[in-house]
């Protein structure tokens, strides 16, 4: 019997625009080290086989040589460059990955994942074919009208709000993205903000909800890398009393 294949896709080609900086936020410093290294380690210690890492076309000898190569990162199989919308990276992403298994889709700029939180996942999409990581919402929800008047209160305990990694079989995700490249390539816009979205609207199929973690926040704005550099410093501070011990 064959072993089972993971890839793991780190997405990586983000502008960062409502950074405010003219380095990507990718590649900002959190407690010295690079944003997206602390994804790349979360999945180089994890059951993944592969990673493959989709950045902008002018960034893929720098991800090789000071990221990749500089922190040893061995199951790094390739370094593409994305598209334009968030929807071409990742598919750029899958075709890179060959044929595994399953695929992990993660936010270069999500440095909080953890074990735990991949190992769901994973879990999760050998059950469903499709799982993704969440939280539910701590704050009441309003859907607005066009005049922005509060029209409609979604029950809260059945809200969350969706992060990453989203996990799925291989095949499953890759058929949705070829169906959808091929709508876009026919002229037809179908917006998509994530990829069990892309899922849902190509196939009707949806993906489980798995938790994943209050502190797994992607890094979007100079507040978000203020937060992130508390949290960074409690995890080292951890590590550090845990040596000690």
């Amino acid at each position: 019997m064959e072993k089972e294949k993971t890839t793991a896709i780190i997405l990586a080609a983000g502008q960062g625009k409502r950074m405010n900086s003219r380095i990507q936020k990718q590649f900002l410093l959190l407690n010295g080290y690079p944003v997206l290294y602390y994804s790349l380690k979360a999945f180089q210690e994890s059951p993944a086989d592969e990673i493959v890492i989709v950045t902008g076309p002018a960034e893929i000898a720098y991800c090789q040589k000071e990221i990749v190569e500089r922190y040893g990162f061995s199951k790094v199989k390739a370094i593409v460059a994305g598209g334009k919308e968030r929807c071409h990276s990742v598919y750029e992403g899958l075709k890179a990955a060959g044929k595994p298994d399953y695929v992990f889709i993660h936010d270069g700029a999500r440095p909080f994942v953890t074990e735990e939180i991949i190992h769901r996942a994973l879990e999760g999409a050998r059950s469903w074919g499709a799982c993704v990581a969440g939280m539910p919402v701590k704050d009441t929800i309003k859907l607005a009208d066009e005049e922005g008047f509060a029209q409609f209160t979604p029950d809260r305990s059945r809200v969350w709000m969706i992060q990453t990694p989203q996990t799925f079989s291989y095949p499953l995700i890759f058929d949705a993205y070829r169906q959808l490249m091929e709508q876009e390539a026919a002229g037809q816009s179908i917006p998509v903000t994530d990829d069990a979205m892309v899922l849902e609207t190509m196939t009707g199929k949806k993906a489980k909800l798995t938790e994943g973690s209050y502190e797994n926040i992607k890094i979007t704005t100079p507040s978000d890398l203020e937060i992130a550099q508390v949290f960074a410093s409690k995890k080292r501070k951890n590590t550090i009393d845990t040596f000690r011990h």
